[in-house]
């Protein structure tokens, strides 16, 4: 077993999906001390700090990106799919169904990627431009709107 520059420990090379929960803690402390609560200082607000997506949602969106890319290239291997998550926050002035003591909180944003020449791009199934599917206007796909925290109750985060 080796430990890699972060000190987690690699028992072999495969991505596993293993953490030490004290290297997780760290991670999420390092954000919380840092960046929000800069973010809670400089805002005067209480940012949200986790986001949770039932796997009913994360299957089927991932159902869908593997579908929709074969609907447009059926020669794409699941190897060369992705997902990319992209920090965002809401708008003060909500718009249902989002709720509005979500206004300007941190959420995510989750956008098909691609692999083609070795590089992972956005993919948008419903926009094609000469045979690259890019997100750049019109409907997307897409996927966000979990439940945040705050303002959902804290209670049932481990870290």
């Amino acid at each position: 077993m080796t430990n890699d520059s972060n000190g987690i420990e690699n028992k072999n090379s495969n991505n596993s999906s293993q953490l030490p929960a004290a290297f997780i803690q760290k991670l999420v402390d390092n954000y919380r001390n840092n960046q929000l609560a800069l973010i809670n200082q400089n805002m005067a607000m209480d940012d949200a700090h986790s986001i949770w997506f039932d796997l009913v949602t994360l299957k089927n969106f991932i159902a869908e990106i593997e579908t929709e890319a074969l609907a447009i290239d059926p020669a794409v291997e699941n190897k060369d799919l992705g997902i990319r998550f992209y920090y965002a926050a809401y708008s003060p002035e909500m718009q249902p169904p989002i709720p509005s003591n979500y206004s300007k909180k941190h959420t995510l944003v989750m956008v098909p990627t691609k692999k083609e020449e070795g590089l992972n791009y956005d993919f948008n199934p419903f926009q094609e431009e000469e045979g690259k599917a890019l997100a750049v206007t019109g409907i997307a796909l897409a996927q966000n709107h979990g439940d945040l925290v705050p303002p959902g109750a804290s209670i049932v985060e481990s870290y």
